[in-house]
């Protein structure tokens, strides 16, 4: 069985910096570069014939295995670009209409899902948004349609209830549309025995599988009877036959749209086998370990700790409260530690299976000794766009 740490050497980053941001870009593995070079060298050498050889099928063959890893079965996945578009595919599936048009989440939701839903408003829906500290599941009644959630909140890295958001949504015969962007590679996750109608997620970060690779998840007697409205011709039974009229593909596959992100699809995938290789139960524990670690390091520097405390409700994030934390942020990146925060809640700490304790010792005695002796201070004012 491979120890997770020996595997640091496939990620050549962490040779140059202590990379601890994994929970917003995880570390590229190098095979991903090789497979970008086997992309280019397909084109160059097979031209159009590519399509006929993997390409086409790339969205459900790379689906297919985001799908061993959240528990999905073969042939209910599949990728796009980000969840924006997972979920406006969702969305096109159902008429925003009385008596069962609510959409309901949880106020502490990613802006970009809260923004897709917020401008359904014009389209006839109802948006009820639980204030933080309330129950999304007492929110939920016969009148809601969908309930569009994060598995880990991107701000405090705490994973929600979502067994109980389940268990009603299905007493009343709603949606649950489950993002699991913030814990698909670190929690384990299984969307079969979960229930959940859809699954959404992508690969910039616990999965290192880096940008343009989203994936939606239906589950399999949905996705024979729903008929998406924002569609193209991956989703049509047949689509080389170039027919005028719409006729939908099987299963899961009805949920694509056009021309997939191939060079994406190439790169994700080596990130997606690493994860495979360490497995997700591996990963998690050591995850758990880590971040046990980072608290009780916070603790020690007297830094105010956000993210729950509890292992059962922590992802793989711990956010710190810290004086002036965006300097800090500044301050840490020009010595190589690369970390990341959010406003209203402070320095974001990420760390993967394949860093190690002393990573960790390092960046909080580097943190309290820039608070200490106010080297942040001359950055005060500064916003990182990233």
């Amino acid at each position: 069985m491979t120890d997770p740490l020996e595997l640091r050497a496939r990620f050549p980053i962490l040779a140059e910096t202590t990379y601890l941001i994994n929970h917003s870009l995880g570390a590229m593995p190098a095979e991903a570069e090789t497979r970008l070079g086997e992309y280019a060298q397909t084109w160059k050498t097979r031209g159009v014939r590519a399509w006929g050889e993997g390409w086409w099928t790339m969205p459900m063959t790379v689906g297919d295995q985001v799908g061993r890893i959240v528990g999905a079965p073969p042939g209910s996945t599949v990728m796009h670009q980000n969840v924006a578009i997972a979920e406006a595919i969702v969305l096109s599936c159902f008429r925003l209409e009385p008596p069962r048009n609510r959409i309901v989440y949880e106020e502490a939701n990613f802006p970009s899902v809260r923004y897709l839903y917020q401008a359904q408003a014009d389209r006839g829906a109802e948006i009820v948004v639980v204030p933080e500290g309330e129950s999304v599941a007492a929110a939920i009644d016969e009148r809601t349609l969908l309930v569009p959630i994060s598995h880990v909140l991107f701000r405090t890295g705490e994973i929600q209830d979502v067994e109980a958001i389940c268990r009603r949504a299905e007493e009343v015969g709603a949606h649950v549309v489950l993002d699991a962007y913030q814990s698909a590679g670190v929690v384990p996750l299984d969307v079969t025995a979960l229930g959940v109608s859809f699954a959404v997620g992508g690969s910039v970060k616990w999965l290192c599988g880096g940008p343009g690779n989203g994936w939606l998840y239906v589950r399999p007697d949905l996705a024979e009877r729903l008929e998406p409205t924002f569609v193209g011709w991956q989703a049509h039974a047949r689509p080389f036959a170039f027919e005028p009229e719409l006729e939908y593909a099987e299963g899961a596959a009805r949920f694509l749209t056009g021309t997939p992100n191939v060079p994406a699809l190439y790169a994700a995938t080596a990130g997606y086998d690493v994860i495979e290789e360490v497995g997700i139960a591996r990963i998690r524990e050591r995850s758990l370990r880590l971040t046990a670690l980072l608290i009780e390091l916070a603790d020690r520097a007297g830094f105010e700790v956000v993210s729950p405390r509890e292992p059962e409700r922590r992802g793989g994030t711990v956010t710190m409260r810290i004086p002036g934390f965006q300097a800090v942020h500044r301050e840490l990146g020009e010595r190589g530690i690369v970390c990341d925060f959010r406003p209203e809640s402070g320095l974001r700490i990420g760390p993967h299976f394949f860093n190690t304790e002393d990573e960790l010792r390092f960046a909080v005695e580097q943190i309290a000794e820039i608070v200490e002796t106010g080297a942040h201070e001359r950055h005060s004012g500064a916003v990182a766009r990233f």
